[in-house]
């Protein structure tokens, strides 16, 4: 997708995802709103836009709210609305990078959310195998689980893949990811089995709807928007029912949750930073490391939950 022309244009595409996918509420979203018009300005009196914005220039401008008298608390603010954006915009493919990702906040240190454990994400699959009014909707949310939490596709990529991806039982697939890049992804065992079962399931609802005279879809999560797949909205609320039904808090389960569940514990579990990366599609593997700052806290925890020493002595 091209990045917009204007600075507004991201500020309000932005304020619809954040309102689509991260279920944020009005007053979140006009704060949002407000920091992001404030540094389009600053950016704007400088000759620069979002496009083109560096970290120093970021920095810059927290320095300046500083100078303006600023709270802790607003620079914050503002840093993460910042963050929110230009991570968006990374995900968009609107920019190779992310500028403010290594830039620390006002007394306080950007941590990413809490990542679901592996039991967690086993009951959201679950849950989603048996999550819908029909048997088709069954395997096909099964399968979007399977896909997502085997590969680390972005949301866009998986509702976006085409039919041709699954044919022939495959062990990689193709993903075409921001910018038109291509990056081969592969498929766990569970994954190829969810995949073969919805694809023989599609394959029939296809037959019957061209003897019916419809025409098929060239998508393998066919929809019925405008794209002609499952929109990004429309599987945001069906996870969100993969949530509840799991027993898990929904406002801790989102797409990205998943993407970043599926870094975590392939890095916890000894993958290659590197290998990570490309199987994300991150342009810059500065993106990737930080996920390691998960991994140093569950290290961490790890130590003082079961190093003998770390325990509190009895009556203490």
């Amino acid at each position: 997708m091209n990045a917009p022309g204007r600075m507004e244009q991201w500020i309000s595409t932005f304020l619809e995802a954040a309102a689509a996918e991260q279920d944020a509420a009005r007053n979140t979203r006009l704060a949002y709103g407000r920091d992001l018009l404030d540094f389009a300005g600053w950016l704007a009196h400088r000759g620069s836009d979002f496009a083109g914005a560096t970290r120093e220039d970021v920095e810059s401008y927290l320095i300046s709210c500083e100078a303006e008298g600023l709270s802790k608390a607003t620079r914050a603010r503002r840093l993460s609305s910042i963050r929110q954006l230009f991570r968006f915009a990374h995900e968009e493919g609107w920019r190779e990078d992310h500028p403010a990702l290594r830039i620390k906040g006002p007394g306080a240190i950007q941590r990413l959310p809490k990542a679901l454990s592996h039991a967690d994400v086993l009951r959201l699959i679950e849950a989603a195998r048996t999550h819908g009014r029909t048997e088709a909707e069954r395997l096909r949310n099964g399968t979007l689980m399977e896909l997502l939490y085997a590969t680390g596709l972005r949301v866009s990529e998986l509702v976006g893949l085409p039919l041709s991806v699954a044919r022939g039982d495959p062990q990689m697939i193709l993903v075409r990811g921001k910018g038109g890049k291509e990056r081969m992804v592969p498929l766990s065992p569970p994954a190829r089995s969810a995949l073969a079962a919805w694809l023989a399931r599609r394959d029939q609802d296809e037959t019957r709807a061209k003897a019916e005279g419809r025409a098929p879809s060239r998508h393998l999560f066919p929809g019925s928007g405008a794209e002609g797949h499952l929109t990004r909205q429309q599987f945001h609320h069906l996870i969100k029912g993969f949530a509840i039904a799991a027993g898990i808090s929904p406002a801790e389960v989102t797409p990205h949750a998943l993407r970043h569940a599926f870094a975590t514990h392939l890095l916890a579990g000894g993958a290659d930073l590197r290998v990570i990366q490309t199987l994300l599609g991150h342009a810059d593997v500065a993106t990737t490391e930080i996920y390691t700052h998960v991994l140093d806290d569950h290290l961490k925890d790890l130590v003082l939950t079961h190093h003998p020493l770390a325990r509190k002595p009895a009556g203490s």
